[in-house]
């Protein structure tokens, strides 16, 4: 069939559904909803008209699709809430009231937003993460079971949608309100860990907790237990690895992200690293590190490492997988530590959620002098890099749990093998951010593909499933199981592997083989050559990369559909992508949590 996919971001779960739709041979088009809702319908009738698609599909939509199209068009609507739910905070009061289990409808559009026929539905296990790792994992894998159950029911003709009012069985309707701040405030004074834990949770990715602190008013991101430190309710008592720790009643919490607070006409702001974004008003606090073999013992931990036998696993997670210069430099560290361990395989990554995206642009952005920490950045990857192509003493394996973009692909190939769940997506590209790119992709990606495959990855720069990730070579192993269960499925694998007689085989025959690749182009040669083109973007002010990483990083909606998703670019080459073809479609990689509009009213 030809569909065509509307959202108001291409976000993880837009692109997991336009890759796992292409790769059951539907013909899939994209038409992005621009805030401005006399251009966003007149731009969707016309797309419409000139793609003339045969269903009509929102995977992530904030804002109702125009009456003339839904009356002449199929219009399925996903909404992140079971049967009978309504409303434009579904996930987040879901997190925040504690629910156990959840669901997702795809529901045909009408006149009454979320009101509309059901066509399918799905419910999801609700374990205690944040709302953008659930929105990215359980939610995400309902939410695709649902989509397909819909389109394989749309596609069959026959099949007729179950009313939510007026059937058989008539539903129990809940429509709920946009959970404002007023009830995500956080009461230091009363709220118990738990509670606190719950309203950080539900607001993470957007629009984060508003609160006051050190005199300023800031958003609160990210919610991870600690579980031994203690001190008087609300007050600042340690960091660790760029996150503050703030005393509750009962215990205390890891926030690991701030955004300021917009002021009125002021410009729009971003999230950093808590500690980064309260240099110059934080006390001196006690920087609590967590040593590597001690994190899943000793609390959060953004950098963990355990052995299972002759197999070590050296687990990361950083907010939105970005990773900026420091943190790349502490998980080299951490990877130098586990190469230095008795193993024979080593695993790196296997946590539920984002694997890298590479180079942390919020970072980047918030620098004195952004090409100078970009170049710091990029080379504090490479460096990364270098050393996982250079292990040859072991097997070493990259565990995908969750999606990877641009340079977290490329440190993910630097491994001998690459493990995916079955509910990743892989952008094996640069050129949206307006960069050549680094981290040796251009000695990883045609080593494993070929140079012809490798060109049109990068060009095309489409999302990749996890099951074309291993037919075409991207990656060697898909693990079909839900998030919670990742790593456990891989420690078994890595064990059974480690066990085997055939890994010492396969160590010697790594090492000849990264002899022999040394001897025809050494690796230094990629670098220098990929350097080059990286410097002369960071340092030229008028090179695209700057405007876009400001774009990606302030959230700016493009004026249209991206070129590479339009129809007409289905068939060709696209050339260099512009600011507003390219600003929400980078950003949605990162920062992908469903928000209402009326959550900007809040900045």
């Amino acid at each position: 069939m030809r569909i065509l996919l509307v959202a108001s971001a291409f976000n993880s779960l837009a692109q997991r559904v336009h890759a796992e739709l292409r790769d059951r041979g539907h013909v899939v088009s994209v038409e992005l909803a621009t805030p401005d809702a006399s251009a966003r319908d007149a731009s969707l009738r016309r797309a419409v008209h000139a793609y003339a698609p045969d269903l009509v599909l929102a995977p992530m939509l904030r804002t109702a699709i125009p009456r003339d199209v839904w009356t002449t068009h199929t219009c399925l609507v996903v909404h992140p809430g079971p049967p009978g739910d309504r409303g434009p905070s579904s996930l987040d009061r879901a997190v925040q009231e504690g629910v156990d289990r959840w669901g997702v409808t795809v529901l045909q559009a009408e006149q009454e937003m979320d009101a509309g026929d059901i066509w399918a539905s799905a419910t999801f296990p609700v374990p205690p993460v944040g709302k953008s790792d659930l929105y990215r994992n359980e939610f995400s894998d309902a939410a695709s079971r649902a989509v397909h159950l819909a389109v394989e029911r749309f596609a069959s003709g026959t099949y007729v949608p179950r009313p939510q009012a007026g059937g058989d069985e008539e539903l129990p309707i809940r429509t709920r309100p946009y959970l404002r701040q007023e009830e995500r405030r956080i009461d230091w004074e009363s709220d118990p860990t738990e509670t606190v834990l719950r309203k950080l949770r539900a607001a993470d990715s957007w629009p984060g907790v508003r609160d006051e602190m050190l005199g300023g008013e800031w958003f609160l991101y990210g919610g991870h237990p600690e579980h031994t430190l203690r001190g008087v309710p609300g007050e600042l008592i340690a960091v660790r690895a760029g996150a503050v720790c703030r005393a509750t009643t009962d215990g205390a919490v890891w926030i690991s992200e701030l955004r300021p607070r917009r002021r009125p006409g002021g410009p729009a702001t971003f999230k950093r690293p808590a500690a980064t974004a309260l240099a110059g008003t934080l006390p001196t606090l006690p920087e609590r590190a967590v040593p590597y073999e001690d994190g899943d013992r000793r609390g959060w931990s953004d950098i963990a490492y355990r052995e299972v036998g002759k197999a070590g696993f050296l687990s990361f997670s950083f907010p939105g997988g970005a990773m900026s210069t420091e943190q790349c430099r502490r998980l080299h560290d951490a990877y130098r530590f586990a190469c230095r361990r008795p193993t024979s395989v080593l695993v790196l990554g296997g946590g539920r959620d984002f694997f890298s995206n590479g180079i942390h642009l919020k970072v980047i952005e918030a620098a004195a002098h952004p090409g100078e920490e970009s170049w710091a950045n990029i080379n504090a990857m490479d460096d990364l890099v270098e050393a996982v192509l250079t292990t040859t003493d072991r097997l070493v394996i990259s565990a995908v749990g969750g999606n990877a973009a641009a340079g977290g692909v490329m440190l993910a190939l630097a491994a001998d093998e690459v493990w995916c769940r079955s509910g990743a997506v892989l952008n094996p590209h640069y050129r949206l951010m307006g960069l050549y790119g680094s981290e040796y992709w251009t000695y990883t990606l045609p080593r494993r593909l070929g140079d012809a495959v490798a060109e049109r990855l990068t060009d095309k720069a489409l999302p990749v499933s996890a099951e074309t990730a291993v037919r075409i070579g991207l990656a060697d192993r898909m693990i079909d199981c839900d998030a919670q269960s990742f790593a456990g499925e891989v420690g078994r694998l890595a064990a059974r592997l480690a066990a085997s007689p055939a890994a010492d085989m396969r160590i010697a025959a790594k090492k000849s083989e990264r002899d022999r690749d040394e001897a025809r182009k050494p690796l230094a040669e990629y670098r220098r050559q990929e350097l080059a083109e990286m410097r002369q973007t960071f340092f030229d002010p008028e090179s695209s990369y700057h405007a876009l990483r400001r774009a990606f990083v302030l959230k700016e909606p493009p004026s249209g559909c991206p070129a590479h998703l339009a129809p007409a670019a289905a068939g060709s080459a696209a050339g260099a992508p512009s600011l507003r073809e390219t600003g929400v479609t980078a950003l949605a990689a990162h920062d992908d949590a469903p928000a209402p509009s009326a959550c900007y009213e809040e900045q």
